[in-house]
């Protein structure tokens, strides 16, 4: 049998690789990264020396909840910000696997398919949404969001940790 995967891993690696060095030229605190396909499977993983005992868990909430929702996590932040009940509703039906701040981004193939997701934790988590990006861009695929949020690039590396 053959078996097809959204999202090779060879491009997972390379995604969570590019992120921590990324996060290393940007100076931040410790990442861990969690690369999932489209169904919500761990492609790859990786996590630095020093970074806490629950960033793991942070990462993959950030990515699946993405995946689940099917949009990146700073928007599901944004949307359900006045939603309470919603966000706590999700965040039960998802076993705990849902972190609704920026951080979780989507992997778009070049026809717009969506074909996994990207969740880092350990920094700020616009920083952290930063990092996913332009790996993902960096790995030849396309991130949603495209971009990060307005001037928060420059606004961090003047109040650098």
């Amino acid at each position: 049998m053959k078996l097809a995967s959204s999202l090779s891993l060879a491009k997972a690696e390379k995604i969570a690789t590019t992120t921590l060095q990324i996060g290393r030229r940007e100076n931040m605190k410790p990442l861990t990264v969690v690369v999932l396909d489209s169904g919500g499977r761990m492609v790859c993983m990786k996590s630095e020396d020093g970074s806490g005992l629950l960033r793991f868990e942070i990462a993959l909430g950030k990515a699946y909840g993405a995946l689940g929702m099917g949009l990146n996590s700073r928007t599901i932040r944004d949307y359900l910000s006045s939603r309470p009940s919603f966000q706590n509703a999700i965040a039960a039906a998802s076993d705990g696997r849902f972190i609704p701040v920026p951080g979780g981004v989507l992997i778009e193939d070049n026809t717009g398919m969506t074909i996994g997701a990207v969740g880092i934790s350990g920094d700020a988590s616009d920083r952290d949404e930063y990092c996913a990006i332009h790996a993902i861009q960096a790995a030849g695929l396309a991130a949603d969001p495209a971009t990060e949020a307005d001037d928060w690039h420059a606004a961090s590396l003047s109040d650098k940790h």
